[in-house]
């Protein structure tokens, strides 16, 4: 009897010892946040901060000299590293579900938020360096503390709406840098997407001399959001150059004409459009997740899976999701499912 008796403490004790792991990989999930000052942003002509907050989702397997992929996260347009830090027990969950059922990695949220609202994370003399912040200040100081592999996957660019552009501009400019992109809802295909924004009332009427004023800081940042995004965009792909730091090309003329030059120079900028024209747009190394919800209400799923069709000729590592919902819905469910696809791992299905 005590023999029996004996074996089944062994086997509890057994037990206990096979799932402690699991509990403490739930417990200890952690958040570090580095200040991270920027060369980049330094002096930037909006006076927005050149001191960042850098979040780092760890999940429990980030032990001492392990090396685990690294994801960086562009948030979309208006979002911020701050709220990530305030919303940390959601996305601390997320990182340690996606380590016990993919792979442990390590998630890197990229501040790009600026007077306007975004940066949509390019280099412009009219806004600041974001893609040198993220690509070169932000990934050295990460992988300083945190060394991403040597080979296989060593880091992925993703995000959402303006954060799903800015990873294909980022991923597609910065080749060897990045392995892989996962592009949630991208701003992309701007005729159909930017183009019914700039032709509001309120952005068409806005006078030309206003729009200066406001660049200048003489006027206040309209409430209108129309109105800051629309600034905000053209501070991203219409700059006027180094010589002229702070100012952009407005879309309307003194009379209110629309400029068909500088929507040129939009179009320019739109991933579409780069795809379109440049068959080394992305390496033959990299997996491309392109996705987009099939109500969404900006049509970001349309120019999704135009880059998609158009990555595809060419035999690209690429695939094009369309889950149900709207533009913002289930985020974290669908960067999941993205990096299901890219580990090789079985999919989940978005409802």
């Amino acid at each position: 009897m005590r023999t029996i008796l004996n074996f089944r403490i062994r086997a509890a004790l057994w037990l206990w010892l096979a799932i402690l792991p699991t509990i403490a990989y739930a417990r200890e999930a952690r958040l570090e946040v580095i200040a991270l000052p920027s060369r980049a942003l330094k002096h930037n002509v909006l006076q927005d901060p050149d001191v960042r907050p850098v979040p780092i989702f760890l999940p429990a397997q980030a032990t001492n000299g392990a090396r685990l992929p690294v994801v960086y996260y562009l948030p979309g347009y208006g979002n911020s590293a701050d709220k990530f830090v305030a919303n940390s027990n959601v996305w601390l969950k997320f990182t340690q579900k996606i380590a016990d059922e993919i792979t442990p990695l390590v998630l890197v949220i990229c501040d790009g938020k600026t007077r306007w609202g975004g940066s949509q994370y390019l280099n412009s003399s009219a806004q600041g360096n974001y893609e040198d912040f993220v690509c070169a200040e932000i990934v050295r100081a990460v992988e300083h503390k945190f060394p991403a592999p040597a080979h296989g996957i060593r880091r992925i660019v993703s995000g959402h709406s303006s954060g799903g552009f800015g990873a294909l501009r980022l991923g597609s400019d910065r080749q060897k840098l990045f392995d892989a992109v996962i592009a949630l809802s991208p701003d992309s295909d701007f005729a159909n997407s930017h183009l019914p924004l700039v032709k509001i009332k309120s952005v068409a009427e806005l006078p030309l001399a206003d729009v200066k004023k406001i660049a200048a800081g003489k006027l206040p940042v309209p409430k209108d959001g129309d109105i800051t995004y629309a600034l905000g965009l053209s501070a991203a792909y219409a700059p006027r150059g180094f010589f002229h730091r702070g100012e952009f090309e407005w879309l309307y003329d003194a009379q209110g004409n629309f400029r068909e030059r500088v929507w040129q120079r939009w179009l320019d900028n739109d991933p579409l459009t780069l795809v379109q024209k440049n068959p080394a747009a992305f390496g033959a190394h990299q997996l491309i997740y392109l996705e987009g919800a099939a109500q969404d209400q900006f049509g970001a799923n349309v120019g999704a899976r135009k880059i998609y069709e158009c990555l595809q000729m060419r035999s690209a590592r690429c695939t094009f999701y369309e889950p149900p919902g709207h533009h913002s819905d289930h985020v974290r469910e669908r960067l999941q499912r993205g990096l299901e696809w890219v580990f090789n791992r079985p999919l989940t299905n978005i409802q």
